[in-house]
């Protein structure tokens, strides 16, 4: 027990069914530069995974608190209930989220100071859009937001905390990893587009419509396998990174649903964030294995 709550009743608080979004770029970037031998400290990308994934629960909770208090979030919306039920109190999620944030920052200062300079600039970019993130999200760039914080700064991040360089190679990744995290985020918003528009913000998804957001969230969950055929294609990722296309059938099914949901109503979007968090784990996995199952055979050509 912490306070009233249990440690479980935090930790759900802080979404974990999200943290592929964080934790699988860190995964990825750490294989593929297993892969094009540039020795990555294997020590040092736990340490930054678990850095990263701390500072994504603290986003989590402080978008949350941020969303009740701003009147996105009330007893009837579907996301963000740790408030709304009246589980938590939102000064408890606020504190919390402070907490989470402290804690990131001391392990990236620290970090900084053993791995470089430059990790404390991209750590600072990754904090500066934490924060906004809610601010920016109300004035439809949550997208931008999302895809920066979860895709090219920890993968530059990763790439100089892991080698002491930043190998420009792994901005490879960049878009096939970055554009399902942010089809996370696109899906939810378009679920909650309703309620949304009470609380008068203005999500991506309310700009572009349903129709063009069903489309956008399609090509979002789509586009990365046609990325790694052509990575694969031209060398860039090894052959055996095929493998990846086996997560298709999943995006598959999250955009029929989407694409339903036109004719059949938002509550088809139910669910579909988690299943797109879920997509993100299984095809960044898939890749992560097929580096190091590469860069193994490289190694060990007897095998």
């Amino acid at each position: 027990m912490i306070g009233n709550h249990t440690i479980k009743a935090w930790l759900i608080a802080a979404r974990p069914w999200s943290f592929p979004a964080s934790s699988m770029p860190v995964v990825a970037s750490a294989t593929y530069l297993y892969w094009l031998e540039a020795n990555p400290d294997w020590l040092m990308a736990l340490w930054v995974l678990v850095t990263i994934v701390i500072f994504h629960a603290a986003g989590n909770t402080w978008s949350d608190y941020n969303d009740f208090k701003k009147g996105v979030d009330r007893a009837d919306t579907i996301g963000g209930t740790s408030i709304t039920s009246g589980e938590f109190d939102r000064n408890e999620i606020k504190g919390f989220s402070f907490l989470l944030l402290g804690t990131g920052a001391v392990s990236g200062l620290i970090m900084a100071y053993v791995a470089g300079l430059p990790i404390l600039y991209i750590g600072l970019a990754g904090f500066v859009l934490t924060i906004l993130y809610p601010w920016l999200k109300y004035r439809a760039l949550g997208d931008i937001d999302i895809f920066l914080t979860y895709s090219l700064l920890p993968l530059l991040g990763t790439s100089y905390a892991l080698t002491g360089a930043i190998h420009w190679e792994v901005c490879w990744l960049a878009l096939p990893i970055g554009l399902i995290t942010v089809g996370i985020l696109h899906v939810n918003n378009m679920r909650d587009v309703k309620h949304d528009k009470r609380a008068e913000i203005v999500t991506f998804a309310m700009k572009a419509g349903a129709q063009k957001s069903a489309i956008i969230y399609s090509f979002e969950l789509l586009f990365p396998f046609v990325a790694v055929v052509v990575c694969t294609i031209y060398g860039i990722f090894p052959a055996v990174s095929f493998m990846a296309l086996a997560a298709l059938k999943i995006a598959w099914e999250n955009s029929s649903r989407v694409l339903l949901s036109l004719g059949e109503g938002t509550e088809k979007l139910i669910g579909l964030d988690e299943k797109s968090a879920q997509l993100q784990l299984v095809f960044s996995l898939l890749l992560s294995i097929s580096f190091i199952i590469a860069g193994f055979l490289r190694n060990n050509p007897i095998f």
